[in-house]
This record gives C-alpha cells, structure tokens and sequence, in this order.
C-alpha cells in the first residue's frame, strides 16, 4: 500500500512539473506575440486626416514590414503600437510634435520664377527636389511673386495631427542583432535649397 502511495505521489508531482512546463512554454509563446523592441511587425493601416479623410491606406495590399524600435516608422505611431498582440486592431493619434513635426517657417523658401517649370506656375503644384542625402522630397507651390516663386520644402504632413488605423498582422521574434535605423522616407527637417525638377 505505502509502495503504490509513493508511486502515485511520483505520477501527480511528474504531472505537475508537465504542466507547469507547459505554461511557463504558453506564457514564453504569448511574450512573443507582442510587439516590443526588436519585434518585425506586419501592419496593415489606414492613415487619416483630423477630418476624417483618408490620406493613404494599405488596404488589400502588402502589409507595412517594419523593426519595433529602430525609429522606421514615425514615433507617436510606433508608441501607440507598443504591447499589442496579433490580430489587434487599434486607433492611434498622432501630433504633429510625434509626427512629421511643427511647420517650420525656415522651411518657405524662394527661388527665380525662371527655374520653375511654366506649367508648376500656380499655388498648390508638387514639384520634386533633392533633400540633404540625395533623396528626391515632394515640395508645394505656396506663393508666386512679381519675379520668385516661395516654395513650401516642410514635409506634406508636417503640423497635421495624424490618425493611424491599425492591425497587427504578424509578430516576428527579435532577430540576433537589430537591424540599423532605416532612413525616413522623408526629413522631418526642411530639405537643403535645391533647384527643383519638373513634376513627373
């Protein structure tokens, strides 16, 4: 009796110790699930004005790829994103300050009317220059003079408070070693002066 008491007493402590593992691997599973720093994320978006209106979204695209913490993406959006799980969907609000940041008045530039393209001569026309590493950066007709045309060279978005739309779509472990900062797809600060080209 005492001899099969012992062997029950040996099953139940194995059992726990299973399924004690078992948590401790369930617990570790729903670590990963979370985005935190170093965590490759799969993002679907729709990015909205304060006016409801949508701006841009990848809806029935590719998902946006990108590292949690390498400053990829804008910082108020990569904040908002911290600690959700897959499949979660989120609104998030972004300011300016944590966004593509304030107009800056620096930014308004001008430039002979002869090295604008005719057909960019009204208010409102994109045209495209070179910012400070080469890159090509959208810039905005703001006002036309007797003899220069001033050039907005800020950022489309900056001072505009954003409204990110977001789902998870995929949480990837943290690789080895992060991967580098990727460079902005556009400087937060006003492009260097530089004679734009005409619109493509």
């Amino acid at each position: 009796m005492g001899i099969k008491f012992w062997r029950l007493l040996v099953g139940a402590a194995t059992l726990n110790m299973f399924v004690s593992t078992g948590a401790f691997a369930a617990e570790k599973s729903k670590e990963n699930n979370v985005v935190k720093d170093g965590t490759v994320v799969s993002l679907q978006y729709t990015l909205s004005g304060e006016d409801g209106k949508t701006i841009e979204s990848n809806k029935g695209k590719e998902p946006l790829k990108y590292t949690q913490g390498s400053r990829q993406i804008v910082p108020g959006l990569e904040k908002g994103l911290a600690g959700m799980k897959m499949g979660e969907e989120k609104r998030v609000k972004v300011t300016p300050e944590e966004g593509y940041g304030p107009v800056d008045p620096k930014g308004f530039q001008e430039f002979p009317k002869e090295k604008i393209p005719s057909e960019a001569l009204k208010v409102g026309s994109v045209l495209m220059a070179k910012g400070p590493q080469g890159q090509q950066v959208p810039v905005r007709v703001h006002e036309i003079k007797e003899k220069t045309v001033v050039l907005d060279l800020n950022h489309p978005m900056a001072g505009k408070t954003l409204v990110f739309d977001v789902k998870v779509l995929d949480i990837q472990p943290a690789t080895a070693q992060p991967p580098q900062p990727a460079q902005p797809a556009a400087p937060q600060q006003p492009a260097k002066p530089a004679q734009p080209a005409p619109p493509k």
